[in-house]
């Protein structure tokens, strides 16, 4: 029921902790297998390794008791020199952050995808005058079209999100087209604690999709309302108003990266980590969180109706709010207690079913402080071979090339520096 650990090659912690928390996401692995299948067509088996997919692959399966080793304890050196030659360089003896590895990956794996087929520059005239390159393939390569790109190129690996920010102007209430950007992880600050009050995920959830005031922005509403009650010819500034920003989550990835700040500065500059601990549970309904597109104002009388039966709870017309006690209370009460229980099954058949469920697959921690510490790893320990679907209720601590088991009172107690969800499909989203 254990996993192989990962030899310390000298401060690498960082890189095993994170490769342990990567091989306990299925359909990360899954979309690696998917991705490196063009792969296994070369017949030079030394060129598969120049491949960050391909090495990350190999790795994650074998953490993940898919591939038979013989050995106890990898190691993961061959990922760092692939990364060397994706011109990252990172050394294996200086402290380094487990969550700028993981960017590190993502974006090499999304290099990797953009890639074109390798086509020799018309300047480089080394590789012309090869024996190999005949007057037929130039022409051809001068001529032609690139060779077609398969879709699984451009398919984004699951990690991938996209948020939206919303801009309303405080005075005119007019709405600027909204804004998408992409994410890998979502990276959340710490709110100040309430005393007495316990720390949870959901509050830096909703500290980070929070409106907030921006000033002293130019409104093209406001600016065209002016110029229309003036006498023609007269030129008028433009005008300067508030808008209420506020971030929402436009595309929810299968595979959920939450990375908590522990960073903070002192007043005199200083980097400082924040100790306290965040609440988290098994389950995380990611719902409330989700951008949702405002319905037209003169169809929303006939529409409330039919909204209030619908739409998922804690949201309306794309501005989140709280469910309603009854539903949250619920819930809460589900995640606070039954952490062993399965809860796609029985949440499908309720009405109010939330849409973005996830699932906890492991969580990384960090002890020590800003200038020195360890990584070690809680995850799910892989599922038997005869359910390979399943999800595993037994969790191990791992701490480089030691592993144990683990409790789940031991894991709920742990100072999460990351924490990696998987979104779990009810059978009523597969109809």
């Amino acid at each position: 029921g254990l996993v192989p650990g990962l030899l310390n090659l000298g401060n690498t912690c960082f890189m095993n902790s994170l490769l342990q928390g990567l091989s306990s996401c299925p359909s990360f692995i899954k979309w690696l297998e998917e991705f490196t299948a063009q792969y296994k067509t070369d017949q030079n088996q030394s060129t598969e390794h120049q491949y960050l997919s391909v090495t990350l692959l190999h790795l994650l399966r074998a953490l993940s008791c898919q591939e038979v080793m013989e050995d106890d304890v990898l190691d993961a050196s061959c990922l760092l020199e692939v990364l060397r030659m994706y011109r990252w360089q990172i050394s294996s003896f200086e402290e380094q952050d487990a969550h700028e590895l993981f960017h590190v990956l993502t974006s090499s794996l999304e290099d990797e995808r953009d890639r074109q087929p390798r086509v020799t520059h018309l300047f480089d005239v080394h590789s012309l005058e090869q024996p190999e390159i005949t007057q037929k393939q130039i022409s051809c390569r001068t001529r032609g079209s690139l060779p077609p790109v398969s879709n699984h190129w451009k398919s984004q690996h699951p990690f991938h999100g996209r948020l939206t920010s919303n801009m309303v102007c405080k005075h005119c209430e007019h709405q600027s087209p909204v804004r998408y950007d992409t994410f890998d992880s979502l990276s959340l600050s710490i709110p100040a604690a309430v005393w007495g009050r316990p720390m949870t995920l959901d509050h830096c959830l909703h500290h980070f999709i929070s409106s907030e005031s921006v000033k002293d922005v130019v409104c093209d509403n406001c600016t065209k309302i002016q110029a229309e009650g003036t006498l023609n010819g007269q030129s008028i500034e433009n005008q300067r108003t508030t808008f209420v920003k506020q971030l929402k989550l436009g595309k929810l990835p299968q595979c959920l990266c939450i990375h908590l700040q522990r960073l903070s500065w002192s007043n005199q500059g200083t980097p400082l980590k924040r100790h306290e601990h965040v609440q988290f549970n098994e389950f995380l309904i990611m719902d409330i969180y989700k951008y949702r597109v405002p319905v037209h104002k003169s169809s929303q009388n006939e529409l409330n109706q039919k909204q209030s039966e619908e739409t998922a709870p804690g949201t309306k017309d794309g501005i989140a709010v709280k469910p309603s006690a009854p539903v949250q209370n619920f819930f809460a009460f589900l995640l606070a207690n039954f952490q062993w229980l399965s809860l796609a099954p029985f949440l499908s058949q309720k009405k109010d079913s939330p849409v973005y469920l996830y699932h906890l697959m492991a969580v990384v921690v960090h002890h020590g402080d800003m200038h020195s510490g360890h990584f070690v790893t809680y995850r799910r320990s892989p599922p038997s071979p005869k359910n390979p679907l399943s999800v595993s209720s037994q969790w191990l601590w791992i701490s480089d090339d030691t592993v144990r088991k683990a409790s789940w009172q031991e894991v709920l107690s742990s100072s999460a520096y990351l924490l990696f969800y998987e979104r779990v499909h009810s059978r009523v989203q597969h109809q």
